[in-house]
Protein backbone atom coordinates (compact mmCIF):
# COMPACT_ATOMS: atom_id res chain seq x y z
CA UNK A 1 0.00 0.00 0.00
CA UNK A 2 1.20 3.43 -0.70
CA UNK A 3 2.45 6.04 1.96
CA UNK A 4 0.01 7.13 4.39
CA UNK A 5 -1.47 10.30 2.67
CA UNK A 6 -0.63 13.46 4.68
CA UNK A 7 -2.53 15.10 7.21
CA UNK A 8 -3.32 12.03 8.71
CA UNK A 9 -2.68 11.47 12.37
CA UNK A 10 -4.05 8.46 12.85
CA UNK A 11 -5.66 4.94 11.53
CA UNK A 12 -6.72 1.48 12.11
CA UNK A 13 -9.05 -0.87 10.42
CA UNK A 14 -11.63 1.20 11.89
CA UNK A 15 -11.51 4.95 11.69
CA UNK A 16 -9.10 7.64 10.53
CA UNK A 17 -8.08 10.74 12.26
CA UNK A 18 -7.45 13.62 9.75
CA UNK A 19 -6.12 16.86 10.30
CA UNK A 20 -8.18 18.84 7.58
CA UNK A 21 -6.34 22.52 6.99
CA UNK A 22 -8.56 25.84 6.73
CA UNK A 23 -9.89 26.24 3.31
CA UNK A 24 -10.21 22.46 2.24
CA UNK A 25 -13.66 21.50 2.36
CA UNK A 26 -14.82 18.14 4.31
CA UNK A 27 -16.82 16.36 1.38
CA UNK A 28 -16.88 17.30 -2.30
CA UNK A 29 -18.89 20.87 -3.68
CA UNK A 30 -20.60 21.60 -6.21
CA UNK A 31 -18.42 23.14 -8.40
CA UNK A 32 -15.12 21.67 -9.92
CA UNK A 33 -12.90 23.89 -7.73
CA UNK A 34 -14.52 22.24 -4.20
CA UNK A 35 -14.03 18.78 -6.03
CA UNK A 36 -10.52 18.12 -3.83
CA UNK A 37 -11.72 17.92 -0.07
CA UNK A 38 -10.97 15.99 2.82
CA UNK A 39 -12.37 12.90 1.43
CA UNK A 40 -11.07 12.48 -2.20
CA UNK A 41 -7.31 12.54 -0.45
CA UNK A 42 -8.48 10.17 1.76
CA UNK A 43 -10.64 7.56 -0.64
CA UNK A 44 -7.53 6.33 -3.06
CA UNK A 45 -6.04 4.65 0.46
CA UNK A 46 -8.76 4.02 2.18
CA UNK A 47 -11.77 3.06 -0.23
CA UNK A 48 -14.42 2.05 2.61
CA UNK A 49 -14.20 5.58 3.92
CA UNK A 50 -17.10 6.72 4.84
CA UNK A 51 -18.20 10.58 6.55
CA UNK A 52 -19.13 10.35 10.15
CA UNK A 53 -18.90 14.33 10.85
CA UNK A 54 -18.28 17.80 9.09
CA UNK A 55 -15.74 20.65 9.89
CA UNK A 56 -16.75 23.93 7.68
CA UNK A 57 -14.41 24.72 5.03
CA UNK A 58 -12.91 27.68 6.67
CA UNK A 59 -12.36 25.96 10.32
CA UNK A 60 -9.20 23.70 10.65
CA UNK A 61 -8.41 20.64 12.94
CA UNK A 62 -9.54 17.24 13.77
CA UNK A 63 -12.05 14.85 11.16
CA UNK A 64 -12.77 11.60 12.08
CA UNK A 65 -14.02 9.45 9.44
CA UNK A 66 -15.35 5.64 9.25
CA UNK A 67 -14.22 2.65 7.41
CA UNK A 68 -16.87 0.57 6.51
CA UNK A 69 -20.72 0.98 7.02
CA UNK A 70 -21.10 -0.65 10.64
CA UNK A 71 -17.97 1.91 11.66
CA UNK A 72 -19.75 4.41 10.79
CA UNK A 73 -23.05 3.30 12.03
CA UNK A 74 -21.59 3.00 15.23
CA UNK A 75 -19.39 6.08 15.29
CA UNK A 76 -22.40 7.91 14.26
CA UNK A 77 -24.61 7.00 16.80
CA UNK A 78 -21.71 7.95 19.09
CA UNK A 79 -22.07 11.55 18.16
CA UNK A 80 -25.72 11.28 17.96
CA UNK A 81 -25.51 10.20 21.50
CA UNK A 82 -23.02 12.88 22.66
CA UNK A 83 -20.61 10.31 23.36
CA UNK A 84 -17.96 12.24 21.55
CA UNK A 85 -15.62 14.96 23.31
CA UNK A 86 -15.15 17.74 20.70
CA UNK A 87 -13.23 21.06 21.92
CA UNK A 88 -11.44 23.52 19.49
CA UNK A 89 -9.77 26.82 20.18
CA UNK A 90 -11.12 29.85 18.96
CA UNK A 91 -9.84 33.73 18.80
CA UNK A 92 -12.61 36.59 19.03
CA UNK A 93 -12.99 39.60 18.45
CA UNK A 94 -13.08 41.78 22.10
CA UNK A 95 -12.02 40.94 25.37
CA UNK A 96 -14.41 38.52 26.93
CA UNK A 97 -14.92 39.69 30.40
CA UNK A 98 -15.76 36.18 32.18
CA UNK A 99 -13.19 33.43 32.53
CA UNK A 100 -15.76 30.75 31.75
CA UNK A 101 -19.57 30.03 30.74
CA UNK A 102 -22.01 28.63 28.12
CA UNK A 103 -24.24 30.43 25.32
CA UNK A 104 -27.23 28.46 25.65
CA UNK A 105 -29.20 29.76 22.26
CA UNK A 106 -31.27 27.90 19.89
CA UNK A 107 -30.43 27.93 16.04
CA UNK A 108 -32.44 27.65 12.90
CA UNK A 109 -31.49 28.39 9.32
CA UNK A 110 -31.15 31.98 7.85
CA UNK A 111 -32.72 30.88 4.85
CA UNK A 112 -32.79 33.88 2.76
CA UNK A 113 -29.25 34.18 3.40
CA UNK A 114 -28.67 30.47 3.49
CA UNK A 115 -25.83 29.29 4.22
CA UNK A 116 -26.50 31.29 7.16
CA UNK A 117 -27.65 30.19 10.42
CA UNK A 118 -29.52 32.34 13.07
CA UNK A 119 -30.32 32.64 17.06
CA UNK A 120 -34.34 31.57 16.68
CA UNK A 121 -36.31 31.11 19.62
CA UNK A 122 -39.72 29.95 17.68
CA UNK A 123 -38.54 27.71 15.87
CA UNK A 124 -34.58 27.11 16.44
CA UNK A 125 -32.82 23.67 17.45
CA UNK A 126 -31.51 23.69 20.98
CA UNK A 127 -27.86 24.54 21.06
CA UNK A 128 -25.45 24.29 23.68
CA UNK A 129 -21.58 25.56 23.51
CA UNK A 130 -19.40 25.77 26.95
CA UNK A 131 -16.66 28.44 26.83
CA UNK A 132 -13.45 29.06 29.08
CA UNK A 133 -11.03 31.96 28.46
CA UNK A 134 -7.20 31.14 27.83
CA UNK A 135 -5.76 34.02 27.04
CA UNK A 136 -6.92 37.87 26.44
CA UNK A 137 -4.89 40.37 24.02
CA UNK A 138 -5.26 43.94 25.01
CA UNK A 139 -3.57 45.65 22.57
CA UNK A 140 -5.22 44.01 19.63
CA UNK A 141 -8.64 43.49 21.58
CA UNK A 142 -9.24 40.13 21.16
CA UNK A 143 -9.48 36.85 23.37
CA UNK A 144 -8.47 33.20 22.56
CA UNK A 145 -11.00 30.62 23.93
CA UNK A 146 -11.33 26.75 24.32
CA UNK A 147 -14.93 25.49 23.80
CA UNK A 148 -17.14 22.98 23.94
CA UNK A 149 -19.97 22.50 21.58
CA UNK A 150 -22.30 19.80 23.55
CA UNK A 151 -25.05 20.19 20.55
CA UNK A 152 -23.66 19.31 16.49
CA UNK A 153 -25.98 22.06 14.90
CA UNK A 154 -24.63 23.77 11.77
CA UNK A 155 -22.04 26.71 12.29
CA UNK A 156 -23.00 26.74 16.19
CA UNK A 157 -19.70 27.86 17.63
CA UNK A 158 -20.25 30.97 14.73
CA UNK A 159 -23.26 31.91 15.40
CA UNK A 160 -23.32 31.37 18.87
CA UNK A 161 -20.11 33.72 19.68
CA UNK A 162 -21.79 36.24 16.97
CA UNK A 163 -24.71 36.50 18.80
CA UNK A 164 -22.73 37.01 22.12
CA UNK A 165 -20.50 39.83 20.68
CA UNK A 166 -17.36 38.43 19.92
CA UNK A 167 -17.35 37.11 16.53
CA UNK A 168 -14.14 35.05 15.58
CA UNK A 169 -11.64 36.50 14.08
CA UNK A 170 -11.33 36.19 10.32
CA UNK A 171 -15.25 34.95 9.88
CA UNK A 172 -16.40 36.99 7.01
CA UNK A 173 -20.08 34.91 7.20
CA UNK A 174 -20.94 36.28 10.30
CA UNK A 175 -18.45 39.32 10.97
CA UNK A 176 -17.18 41.68 8.69
CA UNK A 177 -13.87 40.35 6.66
CA UNK A 178 -10.81 40.56 8.94
CA UNK A 179 -7.30 42.44 7.18
CA UNK A 180 -5.26 40.97 9.61
CA UNK A 181 -6.55 37.81 9.70
CA UNK A 182 -5.50 35.42 6.66
CA UNK A 183 -7.86 32.82 7.91
CA UNK A 184 -11.04 32.46 10.09
CA UNK A 185 -9.45 31.63 13.74
CA UNK A 186 -11.04 28.28 14.80
CA UNK A 187 -9.50 25.23 15.27
CA UNK A 188 -10.66 21.28 15.96
CA UNK A 189 -7.94 20.73 18.85
CA UNK A 190 -9.32 17.37 20.96
CA UNK A 191 -11.60 14.15 20.35
CA UNK A 192 -12.07 11.84 22.35
CA UNK A 193 -14.01 9.05 21.98
CA UNK A 194 -14.50 5.41 22.99
CA UNK A 195 -13.08 3.42 20.12
CA UNK A 196 -15.80 1.47 18.62
CA UNK A 197 -13.98 -1.69 18.40
CA UNK A 198 -11.75 -2.17 21.39
CA UNK A 199 -14.37 -0.34 23.62
CA UNK A 200 -11.22 1.44 24.67
CA UNK A 201 -10.88 5.58 25.39
CA UNK A 202 -8.81 7.07 22.32
CA UNK A 203 -8.09 10.73 22.43
CA UNK A 204 -6.44 12.89 19.42
CA UNK A 205 -4.97 16.14 19.98
CA UNK A 206 -4.11 19.54 17.55
CA UNK A 207 -2.00 21.85 18.53
CA UNK A 208 -4.03 25.18 17.03
CA UNK A 209 -1.73 26.76 14.40
CA UNK A 210 -2.47 30.34 15.01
Amino acid sequence: MSATPQGVVFHDDALVVFNKPAGLPAVPGRTPELQDCAVTRLLDHWPSLRVVHRLDMPTSGLLLFALGLDMQRRLSQAFEQRQVAKHYEAVVQGLVEADAGEINLPLAADWPQRPRQRVCHEHGKAALTRWSVLARHSAPGTTRLRLEPITGRTHQLRVHLQAVGHTIVGDALYGPPQAAASRMLLHACQLALQHPVSERPICFQSPAPF
